[in-house]
């Protein structure tokens, strides 16, 4: 296999000349997506756990009304950018049986719902995928990969694709608030600290791997998911000052070790994704975008459920997901995600330059 690559604006174009005249295009080779369920696509389908969304009413705005196993009424802030940036197919989750063959040029999803960079966090919730075993996932894939296309060209492929994680929010949420074994050893602060060391060691194994460009998302405004609000609000609804706080700390200390990490490797280019302010300003200022609901989630009563709490027999749930900031009382409606995509895009464009 060979690839072409063709100026496009400020971006580089790159297509793919597969044996059966199969070509694909885009803005880079390929996208590898590691974290939780913010960007899992159908991992967790294949994992004995109660932690999954392939069934309605997830996905019933998705293509042919499909429940994939994301966390969302339709697409993804990853699918949208994946669109954005020019492929025709989604990459493939790394379990799925869509994961082989020329499927795999373009990349692979790796994220598991409920992962986080606490490996403890995905064994809590039915051994999930931490993100120790995404990256020996992702070693797999480099295996296959290579014997595709082979070495050289799979090495231009791992070089020139875009990373991106999203994790933490799993960590907090659904392990370190609920957990009297971490919230009576660690304070918030010290948990993030080891949070950040784990996400320090992820980034230097994947750049051993050949990693060039990494986006990272920032947490949300942890205070503000209805189902924190549910949990920890003693009844006030409005937004937890407590855990936006703390969302905020790691936010800061995140910033500070991705500017220590490119310090250190100079073909890093590394950035933080700031999904915190866009979504915070547009819980704060809903109408502003056309939304009429912030407090709850879309399906059932949006208060609490997620996962296979959020069925068909919900009771409750609303008729049109694109008024609610939320599709479950963990994760954004698909118009919302759509809404973090652009920004992401936009704060991520360094990640689209200089392609070589």
């Amino acid at each position: 296999m060979k690839y072409l690559v063709c100026s496009s604006a400020s971006f580089i174009l790159f297509a793919y000349v597969l044996p059966a005249a199969h070509c694909i295009q885009s803005f880079v080779p390929a996208m590898f997506i590691f974290g939780d369920s913010i960007l899992d696509t159908g991992n967790n389908n294949q994992l004995l756990t109660i932690v999954q969304a392939n069934f309605p009413p997830y996905g019933r705005d998705f293509v042919d009304h499909k429940s994939t196993g994301r966390f969302c009424n339709g697409k993804l802030a990853i699918d949208f950018i994946a669109e954005a940036i020019g492929f025709t197919k989604y990459q493939p989750a790394y379990l799925s049986d869509e994961a082989q063959g020329n499927n795999l040029l373009i990349g692979a999803n790796f994220a598991s719902a409920a992962s986080g960079y606490y490996n403890f966090t995905a064994r809590l919730w039915q051994n999930t995928i931490s993100l120790d075993q995404q990256l020996e996932n992702f070693k797999e894939y480099l295996n296959k990969l290579t014997a595709i296309t082979g070495k050289s060209n799979a090495s231009s492929i791992i070089a020139g694709g875009i990373y991106l994680i999203s994790s933490g929010s799993s960590d907090f949420l659904q392990n370190f608030y609920i957990n009297p074994l971490l919230f009576t050893t660690y304070t918030a602060d010290e948990f993030s600290n080891l949070l950040i060391s784990s996400f320090d060691n992820f980034i230097r194994k994947l750049y051993e791997l050949g990693a060039r460009r990494i986006g990272v998302t920032s947490l949300p405004p942890l205070g503000c998911l209805p189902a924190a609000i549910t949990s920890f609000g003693f009844g006030r609804n409005q937004c937890v000052a407590r855990l936006n706080s703390n969302a905020f700390s790691f936010n800061n200390k995140l910033n500070d070790r991705c500017q220590s990490l490119k310090s250190m490797f100079s073909e890093l280019n590394l950035v933080v994704l700031d999904i915190y302010t866009p979504l915070y300003d547009l819980i704060m200022n809903p109408a502003d975008k056309g939304f009429s609901e912030v407090r709850r989630g879309c399906c059932g009563t949006g208060l609490l459920e997620t996962s296979i709490l959020c069925n068909q027999h919900s009771i409750g749930t609303c008729a049109n997901a694109s008024e609610y900031v939320f599709w479950d009382a963990f994760h954004p409606s698909e118009t919302t995600n759509q809404l973090l995509a652009t920004q992401l895009q936009s704060q991520g464009s360094s990640l689209l330059s200089n392609l070589h």
